[in-house]
């Protein structure tokens, strides 16, 4: 037998004189030590050490393709919503207010009774409408007033940030409309993605069939749909090619738009969407939109019927009957992902008000969850960690002073956002009425439709929010320079008012230094200080720069997630950039912040383990095999286990924390680790 080395948690202090079991006033360590497997070794498998004891109290259930820590918050967060919204629900509330509409709402989506015998009824006119298109001319207004409505087509225009006037909002087009998502499930012909392809298919015919055509439409449709998609897919550039903005920026006055796409009738589609005015569109992917302009020119008119008549069913398929959102779920989730049962009715009328409702729930939500002290010592945390960043970036041997003095004026505007937005949003003219859970959407859709045509042209909102207040989440917008910490993520285990600074700067400390440095990851340093796509780098630092990130794709290509199945270094490059430069930074500016006082060892645990045992219980989590496979073809972060174990072995601190050695399997010769920021 293999003789396991493992170092149980009382060991860990290294002297009796290191051992200190008090804690400081008023703060725990904010670690739970039945999370740890402590007959794990630390250097051969540390996600099992600090992870195995919380996978084990959290085996997955019917309801789940992954549960884990984020799970539990965000089902904690929706618990409290359904308090709220219930409470709303409960008085009589004044027609058109908020409460009325977040009431209403819920309401109706849990009405399982009037949804039933609606069946497909709240679709039939929009079907009927499909069914009488009578030629290509008649194709263009259709699909702009579906776009309104939430029902996408061939391509996705939207309004956002120009990227290289970064002020202003422009019209844009991207690649859209696949309904498996990645180009890869019509293309690929391994034996996961032949099998996805092949439930498709009877999925599509399975759709038709309760949407009220007979089985012969049904086969035809997912004949025309497969053939569609496939040429569509044929057309869309992968996700890694997606990866670099600058190929994906391509402006075009009017005039070329129509000197290159003449079979496009942009007139009647713009029109249709609501922009009259239009001057210049940025095609995101050129050749994609070339082959859907091309499908829409050739494609027989009773081919075009029955392709938009799928992308209505499937749009509404979820907000339909019991038997139509069932059948919904048994592909994108069952099939999919591995998730084996619905979420309870409550949970998803959460989920739809949230939705649909969202900064008036947020609103509500930060009113009675979020005290003013948690926001306070954010955002001392956040003044820490840039301060450590901006010193880092000082200190790198491998810069230049020319580009390090651009860096640092791009790190000191940062727009910081925490908790909640300073103006909410105004929902006055969105209608929420008591006839279909599907018309409420389509409304809410054309709501945000109008909000977000009403922007062409228009300054961009710094001050605009890209997540609701109650999202579990964090981000980076490159276009406007700004980190966002939602209230929702402001909870332990991400961050805990009652814990000490190695916890605290371990999980969401780590996590404030991962947004941070995707302004600087393989995507975000192509950004300037404005958040204009400009190269702001010297060519040698810029080549620099591509040699280190090439040593974290090799890493993370080389890891087998699954018998035969390799993680993707490329697409996942800029999420495990930050997570390298959020633990690096949160790792030094905790170690500056508690120098004057250090913290003592508390239960066998040193502050510095402390401090990755919090960031490694961020990832906690079990996960289906067939999520497994689902998240490595289309997420750009890492799997859990791989946020923990792939990113730890390149910070020194950890070796440090944890007496690593070459002798563990976990070990990297440190020439060999990578080192950015």
């Amino acid at each position: 037998m293999k003789m396991i080395k493992f170092i149980p948690v009382a060991a860990l202090c290294v002297a009796l004189a290191a051992c200190n079991s008090g804690k400081n006033a008023g703060q725990t360590i904010g670690i739970d030590l039945a999370n740890l497997d402590t007959t794990a070794q630390p250097g051969a498998n540390f996600y099992q050490y600090a992870c195995g004891g919380w996978m084990k109290n959290h085996p997955l259930t019917d309801e789940y393709a992954q549960y884990g820590s984020f799970t539990i918050l965000a089902e904690n967060n929706r618990k409290q919503i359904q308090g709220l919204i219930e409470e709303l629900g409960a008085k009589q509330a004044e027609p058109g207010s908020v409460a009325q509409k977040v009431g209403d709402l819920y309401k109706i989506v849990m009405d399982s009774v009037k949804l039933n015998q609606d069946g497909a009824t709240p679709i039939k006119a929009e079907l009927d409408q499909i069914a009488a298109l009578k030629d290509k001319k008649e194709v263009y207004p259709l699909l702009a007033e579906m776009s309104t409505k939430g029902i996408t087509a061939y391509l996705g225009l939207y309004v956002a940030a120009d990227e290289k006037n970064s002020s202003m909002n422009a019209v844009q087009i991207a690649q859209y409309g696949l309904s498996m998502g990645d180009r890869d499930y019509y293309l690929k012909d391994d034996e996961n993605t032949t099998r996805i392809r092949n439930a498709f298919k009877e999925h599509v015919q399975k759709m038709y069939q309760l949407a009220g055509f007979d089985a012969a439409t049904a086969q035809k449709g997912m004949e025309v749909v497969m053939d569609v998609e496939t040429r569509l897919a044929k057309s869309f550039r992968s996700m890694a090619e997606l990866r670099n903005p600058q190929a994906n920026y391509n402006k075009m006055s009017m005039d070329e738009l129509r000197k290159q796409y003449p079979t496009f009738d942009w007139d009647a589609y713009l029109n249709g969407l609501g922009l009259t005015d239009v001057k210049e569109i940025i095609v995101g992917q050129p050749a994609s939109l070339a082959e859907a302009a091309k499908i829409i020119d050739t494609l027989p008119i009773d081919k075009q019927r029955i392709y938009l008549q799928w992308k209505l069913i499937d749009a509404a398929a979820g907000y339909l009957n019991d038997a139509m959102a069932e059948q919904n779920f048994d592909f994108y989730s069952r099939t999919m992902s591995g998730t084996q049962e619905m979420q309870p009715r409550w949970k998803r009328a959460v989920s739809a008000v949230s939705g649909v409702l969202g900064e008036a729930v947020g609103q509500m939500y930060v009113e009675k969850y979020f005290p003013a002290a948690a926001k306070e010592r954010m955002v001392t945390l956040v003044k820490n960690l840039q301060t450590t960043l901006g010193e880092r970036i000082q200190n790198l041997a491998w810069m230049s002073e020319e580009t390090k003095a651009q860096a640092q004026e791009k790190l000191a505007a940062f727009h910081v956002k925490i908790g909640y937005p300073d103006t909410w949003k105004d929902y006055s003219t969105l209608e929420i009425k008591n006839d279909s859970y599907w018309a409420n959407i389509e409304r809410a859709n054309l709501w945000q439709h109008n909000e977000m045509i009403a922007k062409a042209g228009k300054p961009v909102d710094r001050d605009e929010w890209l997540m609701t207040p109650q999202t579990v989440n964090a981000y980076y917008n490159p276009t406007t320079n700004e980190i966002c910490f939602p209230a929702g993520i402001l909870q332990p285990p991400f961050f805990d008012m009652n814990a000490d600074d190695a916890f605290n700067y371990g999980a969401i400390g780590v996590v404030i230094g991962h947004e941070m440095t995707h302004g600087f990851d393989d995507q975000g340093r192509q950004y300037d200080k404005d958040g204009n796509l400009k190269d702001w780098w010297t060519a040698e630092d810029a080549e620099r720069f591509k040699k280190r990130a090439q040593v974290m794709v090799n890493f993370f290509d080389s890891i087998e997630v699954a018998p035969g199945v390799h993680a993707n270094g490329t697409i996942t490059l800029g999420e495990n950039i930050g997570d390298h430069g959020g633990l690096q930074v949160a790792y030094q500016a905790f170690k500056t912040a508690t120098a004057a006082n250090p913290l003592p060892t508390v239960d066998g645990l040193t502050p510095e383990q402390r401090f990755f045992l919090a960031y490694a219980g961020l990832w906690a989590n079990n996960t289906r095999p067939e999520y497994i496979l689902y998240l490595t073809q289309n997420d750009v972060h890492s799997l859990g286990k791989w946020r923990v174990d792939g990113a730890l072995p390149h910070i020194n601190g950890w070796y440090e924390a944890f007496g690593i050695t070459e002798d563990d399997p976990m070990f990297i010769p440190e020439d060999q680790r990578v080192s950015i920021w």
